[in-house]
């Protein structure tokens, strides 16, 4: 059985701080969002895609 949820680790567009979100593997397989930097705090666009081994593809770009 596949988890459900995993957490993904990528450098802030921003202040390259190492930042870490929870992905949700049930929420489909292209996924867009918005989350803030836990150091600096501005807004993260985000935009991922996963597959059976977890995330396949993804951006993080200043919003």
């Amino acid at each position: 059985m596949a988890p459900v949820e995993g957490e993904y680790a990528f450098e802030c567009p921003y202040c390259s701080a190492e930042v870490s979100i929870a992905v949700d593997y049930s929420a489909g397989r292209r996924q867009a969002f918005t989350c803030d930097c836990e150091v600096c705090c501005r807004p993260i666009a985000i935009r991922l895609e996963v597959g059976q081994g977890g995330v396949t593809s993804f951006e993080a770009e200043q919003e």
